[in-house]
């Protein structure tokens, strides 16, 4: 990282920084409080809960907010954004015809091994296991297997969706708002996962010549599995099963979830100024400045330079610059987070006490 003014960041003093201080306030509270975290990550540093403290303490400017509390660091690596939404999908709380896929509850044996993933002879790493009666951890089942028997997981339905696809798209993105008959809606949120790794089936369907990188989207993607077939043993259901990693949910109708998705810090993300990040590498809370061209205020790519916070991750999230892109809820934010694949530049916001010299 190099240490940089706030004066370089191009664009910096000419975003909404009091939008992006209210995003931050919701990390504050959750930050001073002690709050449990969905997914742990990086342990925040001193500096960054006193800065908390101070967002707290009255509402500020945040143009002087953040120039007073951090020191900005630019990321000398190259960076990459994805982008990622809630989907609102037609659900059903029993099954019926048209909606017999089930998205299912967290086991009651999965374990989740935030300090201490278990390693395989093979090389890969679980984050998560099944807890033996005797209280040895195994691996969980795969998606494959899960597919073939859910039963097996102990893991109760709790919904049911049109199809395998509907499914498997809102696991990868984590949450969902189930739209019921009559005009009903609940939450559909993550509660664990089955701790293998993540595979993107998108970048698969490219390299193997499915779909042309340049025609890469969301409906392009749901439209070639439906295509492929996703019954038992067909194509795009095999497809879809080479990403091993399964997500299991519960159904949440809180106020707070009303207001939207629950990132892994444990607080309600914000439209395109809440960030998924290496959760290994960075704490929740921190600021992100992020400068790149994205489809993000129409399907053509325009500037986005915007002060982010970190407050989410995803298993397919790895490395100091990258980041998820919280685009909101609803077909079109989905639409056009199915597009974001890019480069991007990266400054970090380190809190002042704790920032290198």
């Amino acid at each position: 990282m190099e240490a940089i003014a706030f004066e370089a960041i191009a664009e910096f003093d000419s975003d909404d920084l009091n939008a992006a201080f209210s995003a931050f306030r919701r990390s504050a509270a959750h930050l001073v409080s002690g709050g449990a975290e969905q997914r742990a990550a990086c342990p925040p540093p001193p500096g960054l809960i006193a800065a908390a403290r101070a967002a707290l303490s009255e509402n500020q400017d945040g143009r002087a907010f953040f120039r007073r509390w951090f020191q900005p660091f630019r990321l000398r690596k190259p960076g990459f954004v994805t982008a990622y939404y809630e989907p609102e999908v037609e659900a059903r709380l029993a099954p019926e015809p048209g909606f017999e896929t089930p998205a299912l509850s967290r086991p009651p044996d999965l374990v989740t091994l935030n300090d201490s993933p278990l390693s395989l002879p093979t090389g890969e790493t679980l984050t998560s296991a099944r807890r033996l009666a005797d209280g040895t951890l195994v691996p969980y089942p795969t998606r494959r297997e899960i597919d073939w028997d859910g039963a097996a997981t102990g893991a109760a339905p709790i919904a049911y969706l049109s199809d395998s696809v509907e499914l498997f798209l809102v696991q990868v993105q984590g949450s969902a708002r189930l739209k019921l008959p009559g005009g009903a809606t609940i939450a559909l949120t993550y509660d664990g996962r089955n701790g293998w790794p993540y595979a993107s089936i998108g970048r698969l369907m490219i390299e193997r010549g499915l779909v042309p990188e340049s025609e890469m989207s969301l409906e392009n993607l749901k439209a070639t599995l439906r295509k492929m077939g996703v019954g038992p043993h067909q194509p795009g259901r095999r497809l879809m099963q080479e990403n091993q990693s399964y997500v299991f949910f519960s159904l949440d109708d809180s106020e707070d979830r009303r207001l939207g998705p629950i990132g892994g810090e444990g607080v309600t993300l914000t439209p395109l100024r809440s960030i998924a990040v290496d959760r290994s590498i960075w704490s929740y809370g921190l600021p992100f400045w992020i400068a790149t061209r994205v489809p993000w205020e129409s399907e053509a790519e325009t500037g986005f330079e915007r002060l982010m916070i970190a407050q989410d991750t995803g298993s397919a999230i790895l490395g100091e610059a990258r980041a998820d892109l919280f685009f909101g809820a609803g077909a079109r934010a989905g639409s056009r987070a199915g597009r974001v694949r890019h480069p991007a530049d990266f400054v970090v916001l380190l809190p002042k006490e704790d920032a290198a010299p």
